[in-house]
């Protein structure tokens, strides 16, 4: 889990650069400046490609935090 968890760490500090890695594991959408729809989906692409997964329609309003995007990848084999 500690992989998977650098592994989005780095996803989500490629979306979202000014943020620290406490911020960036408690950022979820609201939180977050700048975190809208074009974010959303440019993180969710970065995840996808990083971990070789892919994100179903109905899946994207489920990935509103890094908690939520973690527990996604867990579930799915990633831990």
């Amino acid at each position: 889990m500690d992989q998977t968890r650098a592994r989005l760490l780095r996803c989500f500090a490629a979306v979202f650069p000014g943020l620290s890695e406490t911020a960036l594991v408690s950022a979820s959408l609201g939180q977050v400046e700048g975190w809208d729809s074009v974010a959303t989906i440019t993180l969710l692409s970065l995840v996808e490609e990083e971990f070789g997964v892919e994100f179903q329609p109905e899946d994207l309003e489920r990935q509103t935090s890094f908690a939520r995007i973690l527990d996604h990848l867990a579930t799915r084999g990633h831990a």
